[in-house]
């Protein structure tokens, strides 16, 4: 299984910027994290893959700033359009979807240029969004982006008759979305792969475990539903999300305002003591004192907290969720396969403040080797050890 950090982390819209992430950022922090090799999971804005996907020079330039600092790219984070740290990102994130012909086209843009920059004898991934936020969408959205879909998949094909390199989509479920979660997407995807549909080969799934933590879904069933299914896990986006044991307690209320933050979306769930699955779409909205989120069981917040930093009681992580996941990928029979992107785009909205960046994705990538990737010692899927992993973790840093 690779290990790789994803860049969305930087700002970087243009050739000049990404370049200078590698030398500013990503070569430092695997030199900080002892690493020999380093994989990056590349965002690329669409206006910089249309570009790099019609301009071998600027190819060449990329591919050459990676070499120099010891780097390589077998995956790419297609999500984000474009302007993924503006002021105010929320919704816009989700914009074009899969209905609008710009999102299949800057798809197989980066397709193009990962399958030009993949290490000899390496197999690519591209993460997208889940077809589009949930509302409005209807019946002809949805004939639309399976027709997209499709236009993609039969381009991946094309690509690998033509290049040698197999590159795979990877559809990641987001709360709020249409395809909510991995059990939303397994339901979409299982009658339109097979002949004649979208290809099974090159169509699958990208695991995001913060938001698969938020569904409140056990993280080994869901996976091995997805194996039963018969459809890939072609990307496990390595995250965690924050958990509030005890939502009614006034600290855990005040602390939770700290990550209250404008720029991004931070779809808040709670579980009813009947099991079911509450939801609103912000973080605000659940705090709110008039029509808040219920309290009377768990909160989950799609909030990327830094893997290795556990935030301040009475607040805490879903890395449990995260060791249990990529534990149950590798059971399946292509899980080894899978590309592992640390994404932790949220450093610059971090109370407190992102600190030394560098140390910080060099703090992250080390422990997604030593908790994730070395099972030695230890039985990742055994729940005690994230507690006690939790217990000596430090901790996070607050305004």
């Amino acid at each position: 299984m690779e290990l790789s950090y994803c860049t969305n982390v930087h700002p970087a819209e243009d050739l000049d910027g990404v370049l200078d992430q590698l030398t500013r950022y990503a070569g430092p922090a695997r030199r900080a994290a002892g690493l020999d090799r380093l994989g990056v999971g590349l965002w690329l804005p669409a206006p910089l893959a249309h570009r790099l996907a019609s301009d071998s020079v600027a190819r060449e330039r990329l591919r050459a700033g990676l070499v120099a600092e010891g780097l390589e790219v077998r995956t790419i984070n297609a999500f984000p359009y474009t302007s993924f740290h503006a002021e105010v990102v929320k919704l816009d994130v989700y914009r074009p979807d899969w209905t609008d012909p710009r999102r299949a086209d800057y798809t197989l843009e980066c397709a193009q240029v990962l399958a030009d920059l993949l290490p000899e004898g390496a197999e690519g991934s591209i993460s997208t969004l889940p077809l589009g936020w949930r509302h409005p969408w209807t019946a002809s959205d949805d004939a639309a982006a399976t027709a997209a879909l499709d236009r993609v998949s039969t381009g991946l094909r094309e690509l690998r008759d033509r290049t040698g390199r197999t590159i795979r989509l990877a559809i990641e479920p987001e709360p709020g979305c249409v395809l909510d979660t991995v059990d939303d997407i397994v339901a979409w995807l299982s009658p339109r792969l097979g002949p004649g549909r979208l290809d099974p080969e090159f169509i699958g799934i990208c695991l995001d475990t913060c938001h698969l933590a938020a569904s409140f879904a056990d993280p080994v069933e869901t996976v091995q539903r997805v194996g039963r299914a018969g459809i890939r896990i072609p990307k496990i986006q390595a995250s965690a999300a924050l958990h509030i044991a005890d939502p009614a307690d006034p600290a855990a209320r005040e602390a939770l305002t700290e990550f209250a933050e404008p720029r991004y979306l931070h779809q808040t769930r709670a579980l009813a003591p009947d099991g079911v699955v509450i939801r609103v779409d912000d973080l605000p909205d659940a705090l709110d004192e008039h029509g808040g989120l219920r309290t009377d069981g768990p909160w989950r917040v799609h909030f990327h907290v830094p893997l290795h930093l556990e935030p301040e009681a009475p607040l805490s992580s879903t890395t449990e969720v995260l060791r249990r996941a990529v534990a149950a990928v590798r059971e399946l029979p292509d899980g080894d396969s899978a590309h592992l992107d640390v994404e932790t785009y949220t450093w610059t909205v971090l109370p407190g403040g992102a600190g030394d960046l560098v140390e910080g994705i060099a703090s992250e990538l080390r422990w997604a080797s030593g908790e994730l990737l070395d099972t030695t010692d230890r039985d990742s899927t055994d729940p005690t050890a994230t507690g006690r992993a939790a217990a000596s973790a430090p901790r996070m840093a607050t305004a």
